[in-house]
């Protein structure tokens, strides 16, 4: 005969019931946004989970370091690698950022070549050639393709590598990481030429609706939405060949992010600290904080109501054209 249950037997079971319940509830906040994520949402990835820090640091890079293989970059070298050779990559990298951790003026050090490939290098194999571009945002390409043996990657330190990302509602200052979304960055310097960029826009708006407050915290018992909290948008520009973006770092997304939707050309920018989301998106920028308030400005646009793959989404009425442009140069 089985044993009655007991009124701890039932409690226990009760609270049981209600964690599997919020359990599957997080899981279907977090399917249905990948899922509404417009074109891409089958070659999003998932990540393992990591504990929120509150107190991150404006430069989400600082645990990045990544270049571009197969790319020479070209630059005034202040290390000659013929004298320098180290193990990886990640350590060349590391060692020009060594070079650029002074809050005063430029870094000594912004970008990096490294040859890895022990085989094709020969000689050469280990050389860490630290360079110095004569402008970061428009750096020298010396050769790429299959044959080259070179790796390379750029580093912005504290208030370099920022663009302006240009609306009708105002202009938005975004920071690059170029160490930890290489080829992301790459694609987006390559914008930075194109005297127009047709095509590129914001064609989706969710506020933070009553899930969020003014700083991007969840507030607590709330859904995850919808509303999603983002404006999402294009940067496949007429006339350019888009290649898709491999993935790259990815960290929570918190208010401010920039992400790629997949693997681009759609990408959004958060509105919120979505800790749900984990390490699904490709973050290749930050907008800097005092810009947010036009993030908000274009989320809180006339919308039309519509259906992505069974998810509720809005839809601005009149998409925003948006162009990136590069800061002024100093005289």
């Amino acid at each position: 005969m089985g044993r009655r249950q007991t009124d701890s037997d039932l409690h226990r079971f009760t609270l049981w019931v209600l964690f599997l319940i919020a359990a599957i509830s997080c899981c279907m906040a977090y399917y249905s946004f990948s899922v509404s994520l417009k074109g891409n949402s089958d070659t999003i990835f998932v990540g393992s989970s990591e504990s929120w820090r509150g107190n991150e640091e404006e430069r989400e890079g600082d645990g990045c370091c990544g270049g571009v293989e197969h790319l020479e970059l070209w630059g005034d070298a202040m290390k000659w690698g013929s004298d320098f050779k180290l193990n990886s990559s990640e350590e060349c990298c590391r060692a020009c950022k060594e070079m650029c951790e002074g809050d005063d003026g430029p870094c000594l050090c912004d970008s990096w070549v490294f040859c890895g490939n022990k085989q094709d290098c020969g000689s050469r194999f280990g050389e860490c050639w630290l360079k110095k571009q004569k402008d970061a945002l428009d750096p020298d390409w010396r050769d790429s393709g299959d044959k080259v043996i070179w790796t390379s990657g750029l580093v912005f330190g504290k208030g370099e590598g920022i663009i302006k990302l240009k609306t009708e509602h105002g202009i938005v200052n975004v920071k690059l990481f170029p160490d930890c979304a290489p080829h992301s960055v790459y694609y987006i310097l390559e914008l930075l030429s194109l005297q127009h960029c047709a095509g590129c826009q914001f064609y989706r708006a969710e506020s933070r609706g009553n899930s969020w407050d003014l700083q991007g915290n969840h507030i607590e018992h709330a859904p995850y939405g919808p509303p999603y909290a983002l404006i999402q948008g294009t940067v496949d520009a007429y006339g350019t060949v888009f290649k898709d973006i491999p993935q790259e770092a990815c960290p929570t997304i918190r208010r401010g992010s920039i992400a790629w939707v997949g693997s681009g050309p759609d990408f959004f920018i958060s509105l919120a600290n979505h800790h749900e989301w984990k390490k699904a998106y490709t973050v290749f920028g930050q907008v800097l904080p005092e810009d947010m308030e036009i993030v908000e400005k274009i989320s809180q646009l006339p919308t039309i109501p519509d259906v992505w793959s069974n998810v509720k989404v809005a839809v601005l009425e009149r998409p925003v054209p948006l162009r990136f442009i590069r800061m002024r140069k100093s005289p």
